[in-house]
């Protein structure tokens, strides 16, 4: 979870969340390092008096700014693609968690057991009598994902297009109508993650929290048979 006069992402649960907070600090270093050259040159420039009306030319200096802006584009761009792969890749789940979007609450179904394991995920009110963690964001019934292993999530919709997204995972997908897309997950520790559904699906948009609990792989087990 994010706090009040946080500037950052939240912190990290899984090996993709980490790798995008990894990237982020490393554009935002050389975006800030680039800003700060062209800031310091126009300043320069602007105080500056003297004038060059008789150089024709500069090739040195129009190289220069050919190639170094271009070596910033590769820097950038080099971990950016290796990124896009990393958010494709499903690697071998042990976990197949299936999520369907209805106006307004989630839908999970697990798979892998030999029974078939599926719950409706609602807003908690606050006058429904139950303690409530986070206003807006607590659920009846988590989502409960293992650590250490990875998961699977199959992400569709029964009515309109939602969108499955938790911070602290770094995840963020689209739930169609009619469609199956899918992602994977590599929790790295036990905690509570948050989320929402980013796209807007109707007057209750906002009343559709998402909140995945992560456990041993154990402790899974023992409630995936409850």
């Amino acid at each position: 979870m994010s706090f009040w006069g946080q500037l950052g992402f939240q912190d990290s649960f899984s090996a993709l969340g980490f790798e995008l907070s990894v990237f982020h600090d490393h554009a935002m270093f050389v975006l800030v390092l680039v800003s700060s050259f062209v800031g310091y040159m126009m300043v320069c420039l602007l105080k500056s008096g003297l004038s060059s009306r008789f150089i024709m030319e500069a090739q040195a200096l129009e190289a220069a700014w050919t190639v170094i802006p271009g070596l910033l584009l590769l820097v950038l761009a080099i971990p950016s693609v290796r990124l896009l792969y990393l958010l494709d890749e499903v690697g071998s789940p042990v976990v197949s968690l299936k999520s369907v979007g209805h106006q307004w609450y989630w839908e999970y179904e697990y798979g892998d057991s030999n029974e078939l394991v599926s719950f409706d995920s609602y807003m908690v009110s606050s006058g429904d009598g139950q303690e409530v963690g986070y206003r807006l964001l607590e659920v009846d019934n988590r989502c409960v994902l293992p650590y250490g292993v990875d998961s699977r999530i199959l992400v569709s919709s029964s009515d309109v297009i939602h969108a499955w997204a938790v911070p602290s995972v770094g995840v963020k997908v689209d739930a169609i109508p009619g469609r199956i897309n899918q992602l994977g997950v590599h929790l790295m520790g036990s905690g509570i993650m948050y989320g929402q559904c980013s796209e807007i699906c109707g007057v209750n948009h906002s009343f559709m929290p998402i909140v995945v609990e992560s456990v041993s792989p154990k402790v899974f087990c023992l409630w995936l048979g409850n």
